[in-house]
């Protein structure tokens, strides 16, 4: 007589743990929006198979304007153009879980099919992070003052309707690609953080269109676009934490000791200040176009050398582990608004792979398969092929001050 077991139905558990992995990696993309795939129309590509080493983008220059006339007597003088290459190199990302099976016997749940999620959503963060530095480590840059020196107390360092008019007139006077939306319009995309979005949408014009014209935008917090741009407001888009000027009752510390994940207190050589601002970082202050993707912000509860704290992680604690001497630092935080459409990046990836990354797993190794491991795989880039494909947007918010 058969016995059915998990084994005769390995392919359809891993199938279920694979849909899982997947569906949790298309939730996260945010700044992938702003990248078309190579491949696409616009670019003229070499003919490859697989992923290939480097990808090679060419230019043509334009011809300057005529102004000469038809003589009878002498041939017009003809222009040559000139050309230039931009190349994407392609490399890797992967990360993976290991645990005992002690573990699955103790619990009660479905741990993996749990990790699979959590891989997927991994996954994709750090595969978006990729796409994120693309966007907004170019050298194209529109900001009120330096960097450091962003006030959230200044209204005039804050996203406003002013200044997405004037980024969207910096974008078309570069010839910026923009994008056609369903009603035919040609369109141009924001991606910014809800903090930022705040004084967006409680200046200038707007609270005065949504009163007169549509008071469900007061209502709903969803105001759509301005000046041909389409806002995506997101708390995934990047923060420079404690990047811009120093907070009323400055309070710029060191951690003294190393942290974990999920920890709800942080070892600071001193925090007297650190109640004074809104929240403050953990991690190293990002000054140029270095990002640190494991930085978050936490909010201070109670606590000077042994600070009490609310953050991101899934119990409110810290999402992530520091090590010791990162910056516990309350400077106003910086607000980068990417400014572009889909064809402002490209993204290549093996077709072999997936455009998410691979799950790989679950898989029993050690001796007696006393170990279970699951993971993912990708290969791929994300590539600025020229400046004036996209434009980073510089900003502080009221909401710090």
């Amino acid at each position: 007589m058969a016995i059915q077991n998990s084994g005769n139905l390995s392919n359809a558990i891993t199938t279920r743990y694979t849909s899982k992995y997947q569906r949790a990696a298309e939730v996260v993309r945010l700044y992938d929006q702003l990248a078309t795939p190579v491949g696409a129309p616009q670019f003229e590509l070499e003919s490859r198979r697989g992923l290939g080493s480097t990808y090679t983008f060419n230019f043509l220059s334009d011809m300057s304007p005529a102004t000469q006339t038809v003589s009878e007597d002498a041939d017009i003088s003809t222009q040559t153009l000139i050309d230039a290459t931009a190349t994407l190199t392609p490399s890797s990302l992967a990360d993976g879980l290991k645990w005992s099976q002690l573990v699955d016997l103790s619990a009660y749940t479905d741990y993996v099919a749990a990790r699979a999620e959590v891989l997927g959503r991994n996954a994709m963060e750090s595969i978006d992070n990729k796409a994120k530095a693309a966007a907004l480590q170019g050298n194209l840059v529109v900001r009120a003052a330096a960097r450091a020196s962003l006030d959230a107390g200044t209204a005039a360092h804050t996203w406003t309707e002013a200044a997405i008019w004037a980024a969207m007139s910096t974008a078309e006077s570069l010839k910026c690609p923009s994008y056609v939306d369903f009603r035919g319009r040609k369109m141009y995309m924001a991606i910014a953080h809800p903090d930022a979005y705040y004084d967006l949408f409680h200046g200038g014009n707007v609270v005065s269109a949504a009163i007169y014209q549509d008071k469900g935008i007061l209502l709903n917090g969803e105001l759509g676009e301005i000046a041909n741009c389409k806002l995506v407001i997101s708390p995934s888009a990047k923060v420079f934490g404690a990047a811009g000027a120093a907070n009323g009752t400055s309070g710029a510390y060191t951690t003294s000791a190393a942290s974990s994940a999920l920890d709800k207190t942080l070892a600071v050589n001193t925090g007297t200040n650190l109640s004074a601002g809104r929240f403050f970082l953990v991690g190293t202050i990002e000054t140029a176009n270095t990002h640190y993707d494991d930085n978050e912000r936490v909010k201070w509860v109670s606590g000077t050398t042994t600070a009490t704290i609310v953050g991101q992680g899934a119990n409110g604690g810290l999402r992530f582990s520091h090590a010791s001497g990162v910056a516990a630092d309350n400077h106003d935080s910086v607000y980068p608004v990417a400014y572009g459409s889909p064809n402002s990046l490209v993204k290549v990836y093996a077709n072999e792979v997936g455009e998410f990354g691979e799950m790989v797993g679950p898989l029993k190794t050690g001796t007696v398969e006393q170990w279970t491991s699951m993971g993912w795989k990708w290969f791929g880039a994300y590539g600025r092929m020229a400046e004036n494909y996209i434009i980073r947007g510089e900003y502080s918010s009221s909401l710090d001050a």
